[in-house]
């Protein structure tokens, strides 16, 4: 831990700034890409999904998400003091032991909220995801090949939700979790693109191409089902661009 770098000469942080830095810590404003991954993993099941069922994963899902956006700064401190210092926990807004316990909360809510979902096996499932996302974390700065594991997370996102709804996968979940893999995997690979040139586009492309993360889904519905159900995309989609003008989530 480096608490101790974080004393002295630090004013506190009001109570709005202490807030804003936990939803920059935890990317928040992403959230609506993993609502928009639950929806298409429970209507492509092929399974009966209330609206309770659903926000039940929703709330699961997210929570995972979350404590993953929280263990990478947390994996990347050193990383973050050198190179990104406004960053939450580099910046004092949040300490090492408090990003850690919210961690440890956060993927135990997950683990809870899988628990009253109709089949055990979205639990089994989504240890197979914490485990990605754990991997993806401590090792992404080091693998080039740590793309992958994101891209495996999202896939994982909508199989977690349909192992829980139904207790197993569909070709139309699988065929949704493979594009979504595809299409994480090319915003990876665009993000550490940007990363390496000397100067950012003048286009602020990330947050679109985050945001339709959302788009993707509606689209994977729409073919699927109706076309209505594009509709769910494109809320998720201007959700997650209204959130990027707040916080970043890249």
């Amino acid at each position: 831990m480096r608490a101790a770098a974080c004393e002295g000469g630090i004013p506190a942080a009001t109570k709005r700034s202490r807030t804003k830095a936990y939803l920059q810590l935890c990317r928040v404003s992403n959230l609506p890409t993993v609502w928009t991954n639950v929806l298409a993993g429970c209507l492509l099941s092929g399974g009966r999904v209330t609206v309770g069922l659903y926000l039940l994963l929703a709330l699961s899902l997210s929570s995972f998400y979350l404590a993953g956006m929280v263990l990478n700064d947390l994996c990347d401190g050193e990383h973050d003091r050198q190179f990104r210092p406004t960053r939450p926990i580099p910046s004092c807004r949040v300490s090492e032991r408090a990003a850690f316990i919210l961690t440890i909360v956060l993927f135990a809510a997950g683990f809870g909220s899988l628990a009253f979902a109709p089949r055990l096996t979205g639990a089994i499932a989504a240890v197979a995801l914490s485990v990605a996302i754990l991997l993806y974390d401590r090792h992404h700065k080091q693998n080039p090949f740590s793309v992958l594991l994101m891209g495996s997370c999202r896939f994982l996102v909508c199989a977690v939700a349909a192992y829980a709804v139904i207790g197993r996968l569909t070709p139309p979940v699988v065929v949704a979790g493979g594009i979504q893999f595809l299409y994480i995997v090319g915003t990876s690979l665009f993000a550490r693109y940007e990363n390496s040139r000397q100067e950012p586009f003048s286009f602020p492309a990330m947050p679109f191409l985050l945001a339709g993360i959302s788009l993707v889904d509606g689209i994977v519905l729409a073919s699927q089902l109706a076309p209505v159900w594009f509709l769910a995309g494109a809320g998720g989609f201007v959700l997650t661009l209204a959130g990027q003008c707040y916080v970043r989530g890249d």
